[in-house]
């Protein structure tokens, strides 16, 4: 960690303080170098031993410092001629430098750190090796007095700034972001062009964000598409009453009533698990999928969306305590709210465009002054009223974007929202894909650090993920609709898909799996964002826009950015 704080202050606050981590290819191959050190073999001589010039060497040493309170696991420790010498393994090539190859900062005060500890504990030890794997070449530091000294300022610094519940400033165009595995999580980019963006307009500072590049080309920088375009793992849904979920090493197993293997599921290819009824999880499945931070989603038969099994997630405390403080002022409230409000009445007014046979322009022009009106708006009932009329004018040309040929049969027919329960299969479908994506906007507040009960436009109540239906607003359209009305106009829900019940119509088991595969597409289709103008899947701009709006609850930008589409 004290290298991560030398490295990047903010990678240093999201892995220690925030107790985040992800793999990349760098940090696997990093893992597995070590696995060739990290090997008891030698015990490490006690000080008096060495000091009467016992030689040898011990692997995988761990050892602390009271005084400094650091603990130190060390790759190996040679000892010989009275002194113990700390070598540190990095997979990397040192830097170059005139008179030959040097350590880089971080390198540096990481084994410093464990000299000091060395001498905490009563070796002597003035100087380490970095052993450099991509370059085979070991490099000595001297540790001196003043290198000590400078071990302590940033085990000072470091902790002060844990301490302190504020996270750090991204690092601006740097170098060390594309290959570091938590570039997804931090945005480097995306939040600085954020943070310098005006709140009158959405013309971005360019002089604010590299004063050299942009002067001379008079534009703003390029923001780098650092994170990935598709999340290379997939949720794993189960429909099927009387089913089980079993694991068998570092597989899940999915059985059938009769205790045969309908399906099998390697662990480290699936996201998240969701179960629809009466489908049992073993306990050491649910341990695996815990361990492994994915989440276990839970629905009822008719695909209500009813609650989550998930690890512990985040252990800051300091975000949703300033969720909680913000959720308290109206005005921070109503920011929140007229932006998603207005990105809401675009995004269903740019579907109506996009796919209505021949859609009014009375009712576009409409649409198109009840954003700007939400914008404008001074009160939460305000945009409530406005958010109402829009989805009216939007909800009554539904219909004109079915394309089937239905031949007059009545179940495809749609003329108004309806719910709890739908009364007409277009609803069941609404409802169902509705229920998806807020579920899968839950589990992104919780990843994220927030509180998904607890939102800004959506006032707290009981039993409703209140902030994941904040950030749900825009995306209805977006996904949940765009996924019914595809699953309808490709065949992959039919008129026979459907079964009713006195006034309630619900989903067959295969019409659910329709609209799954419908919904699950959608969520893999790459979209190009509108603010940061690079093309990631519909997965990765519901994690981008719940990590933008936990920036703006803990101040780092100015101005929450929403989603809308062109």
């Amino acid at each position: 960690m004290l290298n991560e704080f030398v490295y990047c202050p903010r990678l240093f606050y999201y892995e220690w303080v925030e107790s985040v981590f992800a793999h990349n290819t760098d940090t696997v191959e990093g893992s597995l170098r070590h696995g060739t050190v990290d090997v008891d073999t030698d015990t490490l001589p006690p000080p008096e031993e060495v000091a009467e010039g016992v030689a040898g060497s011990a692997r995988s040493v761990q050892l602390a410092s009271d005084d400094l309170r650091l603990i130190a696991k060390l790759d190996l420790v040679d000892v010989a001629a009275g002194r113990a010498i700390p070598v540190d393994y990095k997979k990397g090539r040192p830097m170059d430098a005139d008179d030959g190859p040097e350590a880089w900062p971080a390198d540096r005060i990481q084994i410093a750190a464990q000299a000091v500890i060395l001498r905490a504990n009563g070796y002597a030890c003035d100087e380490g090796v970095l052993y450099y794997a991509a370059t085979k070449q070991r490099v000595r530091v001297r540790i001196t007095d003043e290198v000590a000294a400078d071990v302590r300022r940033q085990v000072d610094a470091a902790r002060a700034l844990a301490g302190a519940g504020v996270i750090p400033p991204p690092l601006l165009d740097s170098p060390k972001c594309p290959r570091c595995s938590l570039v997804g999580i931090c945005l480097p980019d995306e939040t600085a062009v954020a943070r310098l963006r005006p709140a009158e307009d959405d013309t971005v500072q360019p002089w604010l964000i590299e004063p050299a590049r942009a002067a001379a080309a008079d534009l703003p920088p390029e923001v780098r598409r650092l994170v990935p375009s598709r999340d290379d793992l997939r949720p794993l849904y189960v429909v099927g009453q009387g089913f089980s979920i079993g694991k068998a090493g570092e597989t899940l197993q999915i059985r059938d009533r009769d205790r045969k293997v309908a399906q099998d599921a390697r662990l480290i290819d699936v996201s998240q698990v969701n179960v629809f009824g009466n489908v049992t999880v073993s306990a050491p499945a649910v341990h695996a999928l815990c361990e492994s931070e994915k989440p276990i989603a839970y629905f009822s038969g008719g695909g209500w969306f009813y609650g989550l099994t998930q690890g512990l997630g985040i252990r800051n405390a300091y975000l949703r305590a300033e969720q909680f403080r913000r959720a308290d002022q109206p005005v921070f409230c109503r920011a929140v709210a007229s932006r998603i409000t207005a990105a809401k009445i675009r995004n269903q007014r740019t579907l109506l465009q996009r796919n209505h046979v021949e859609p009014p322009r009375p009712v576009l022009e409409r649409m198109r002054a009840l954003a700007v009106a939400a914008e404008r708006a001074q009160g939460l009932d305000e945009l409530l009223g406005l958010e109402g009329t829009a989805a009216r004018l939007y909800f009554q040309h539904f219909g004109g974007m079915i394309k089937v040929g239905n031949g007059g049969v009545e179940p495809l027919r749609f003329e108004h929202r309806n719910r709890r329960p739908p009364r007409d299969p277009v609803n069941a479908l609404l409802s169902l894909a509705y229920s998806l994506l807020t579920k899968d906007l839950t589990i992104v507040c919780t990843s994220v650090g927030l509180d998904p009960y607890w939102g800004f436009f959506h006032q707290p109540r009981f039993g409703r993920a209140a902030l994941a239906l904040d950030l749900m607003e825009m995306f209805r359209p977006l996904v949940a609709d765009s996924a019914v009305l595809t699953a309808l106009n490709t065949g992959m829900v039919q008129a026979n898909d459907f079964v009713r019940a006195g006034p309630a119509v619900s989903l067959t088991p295969g019409g659910r799996k329709g609209l799954l595969r419908a919904y699950e597409q959608r969520m893999d289709a790459l979209v190009t964002h509108p603010v940061f103008d690079y093309r990631v899947s519909y997965r990765r701009v519901l994690e981008i826009q719940a990590r933008l709006l936990a920036r703006f609850i803990c101040g780092e930008i100015d101005r929450y950015p929403t989603f809308e589409t062109r």
